[in-house]
C-alpha cells in the first residue's frame, strides 16, 4: 500500500472546524514564488502548479526507471533513490498574503496576491534527489515556467491555529474570523496572539486543499486554514 500523509498524519490534514492549536514539525516542501490572481489562466499560478506537479510526480515515479534499469542509483544515471518508499503525492498547499490592505468590505482585488504554493516531499528527498527531478522534467517536458523558480525548503511552521474550511475559497473570511476570535481568547479556548511570517502589511496564512477542486462542488471543498500564533 502507498503510504497516504494525509491518512497517516490526520493532525495536518484533517483538523475540525472548531480553531484548534497544533505544533507544525519541520517538513520538507518543493516551493514555488509568485503573485497575481490564481484564476489568471495566462498569469503565474498555473506555470506554477505545472512545475510543482512534474517535479513531484518525477520523484514518485523514479520508482519505474529504478524498475526498467535494474536499480540503478541516481548518481549512476539510474532512478533508484536511497530510502525510497510507494506513497501518494500529498496535496497542494499555499502560503498567502498581500502587499495591500485587506479592505473590511468589499471585493479583494486578486491581482495584488502573493504566494507561495507547495507540495510536501518524503523525507528522502534531498537536494540530491531534487536536482536529479529538476533534470528529469527539463529533458522530458517543456514548460511554461522555469524549473530556476523551484526551490527544495525545509519549512517549520511550529505553533500554529488551525480549522477546516468547508465551501468556497472566497468565503474563506468567515472561518478566519472564528480563528481570529479564538485567537483573542473570545472562544472557550484561550490562544495568545498571532506572531510570526509578518509580510507586507498582512500577515501570512497557509492553506491546504484536500481533493481536487475541478472535481468537487464548490460548497464542498475542504481546506485546512493555518497561521502561526505565539
Amino acid at each position: 500500500m502507498a503510504y497516504s500523509f494525509i491518512k497517516e498524519q490526520k493532525e495536518f490534514y484533517n483538523p475540525a472546524a472548531e480553531p484548534s492549536l497544533i505544533d507544525v514539525p519541520e517538513m520538507t516542501f518543493i516551493m514555488v514564488k509568485g503573485r497575481g490572481d490564481p484564476n489568471d489562466e495566462n498569469g503565474e499560478y498555473p506555470k506554477a502548479m505545472e512545475i510543482l506537479y512534474s517535479l513531484s510526480y518525477s520523484i514518485k515515479m523514479s520508482k519505474m526507471i529504478a524498475k526498467k534499469d535494474g536499480g540503478k542509483s541516481i548518481r549512476d544515471g539510474g532512478g533508484m533513490i536511497d530510502g525510497y518508499f510507494d506513497y501518494t503525492v500529498p496535496p497542494l498547499e499555499g502560503l498567502w498574503w498581500t502587499e495591500d490592505a485587506i479592505p473590511a468590505a468589499g471585493a479583494v482585488d486578486k491581482s495584488k496576491f502573493c504566494w507561495i504554493s507547495m507540495i510536501r516531499q518524503p523525507a528522502f528527498v534531498t537536494a540530491e534527489v531534487f536536482d536529479w527531478a529538476i533534470e528529469q522534467v527539463r529533458r522530458k517536458k517543456q514548460l511554461q515556467g522555469s524549473l530556476n523558480s523551484a526551490k527544495l525548503i525545509a519549512f517549520r511552521e511550529g505553533l500554529c491555529v488551525q480549522a477546516m474550511h468547508t465551501g468556497l475559497y472566497d468565503d474563506e473570511p468567515a472561518t478566519f474570523a472564528r480563528m481570529n476570535d479564538a485567537v483573542a481568547g473570545k472562544a472557550e479556548r484561550r490562544f495568545i496572539e498571532i506572531s510570526g511570517m509578518q509580510t507586507g502589511i498582512q500577515p501570512m496564512h497557509h492553506e491546504i486543499y484536500l481533493g481536487d477542486p475541478r472535481r468537487i462542488a464548490p460548497e464542498k471543498r475542504k481546506t485546512v486554514l493555518r497561521y502561526p500564533v505565539k
